[in-house]
């Protein structure tokens, strides 16, 4: 890759004024807008969009189908897997103790601190203008309300809001808060597709069969 808007595939597109660094690797049916950043050693899979303005520090690890809205700011060491969405101008940090300067003033270098990472899995989605700040993991199809501050670790299918971010309900794989089932304890469903879940010790599982409502009679 390079700095002229030619890729090396042509399923690869990357718009003229982006800057990849010739040691990234894009996978096929990857987008990168007109001034992201991807950085050296960074790795993103297929059909990832990579929108304006974005950066992706040093060997970012990105899976597949991954959304990177514009402005949002990817810094190393952070690991997104298959199916995220990354809103708007969010922020994964990657210093948990930042300082420009060391106690004697001097000012700081890159040897001088230990980067930490921001882990996100499969299918989860972080809302404009998040800021998750390392290290954190955020679990599978989690959903980080638009401006949220995740300073902890969020449970798979959690919904999480606020400044400190804090659980507030649940959502499923189709994005839709899930609704406590009346008749059935702990078990939750999905109201577009009837999907089941089962909440036990503050944790979310799938479960194998969908809800139906029964007709009135």
């Amino acid at each position: 890759m390079n700095q002229s808007g030619k890729a090396a595939f042509p399923q690869i597109r990357i718009a003229p004024g982006a800057q990849v660094d010739d040691t990234a690797v894009l996978s096929p049916g990857t987008t990168v807008w007109e001034l992201a950043q991807i950085r050296e050693g960074a790795v993103l899979g297929s059909d990832c969009v990579v929108g304006r303005g974005v950066y992706v520090g040093p060997r970012v690890k990105i899976g597949r189908r991954v959304k990177l809205q514009n402005y949002a700011l990817v810094y190393e060491p952070a690991e997104l897997a298959d199916g995220v969405f990354v809103g708007p101008a969010v922020v994964l940090t990657n210093d948990h103790h930042p300082r420009a300067v060391d106690a004697d003033g001097r000012p700081k270098r890159a040897g001088d601190w230990d980067a930490v990472g921001v882990r996100v899995a499969e299918g989860a989605s972080l809302g404009a203008r998040s800021v998750c700040v390392a290290p954190v993991s955020i679990g599978r199809w989690a959903m980080v309300a638009a401006g949220a501050v995740v300073t902890r670790d969020v449970p798979d299918f959690a919904l999480v809001a606020g400044v400190p971010a804090r659980r507030i309900g649940w959502v499923g794989q189709a994005g839709e808060r899930l609704r406590a089932l009346p008749d059935r304890m702990g078990v939750w469903a999905c109201p577009r597709n009837g999907a089941l879940y089962a909440e036990q010790d503050g944790m979310l599982t799938e479960l194998s069969t969908p809800y139906r409502e029964e007709p009135n009679p």
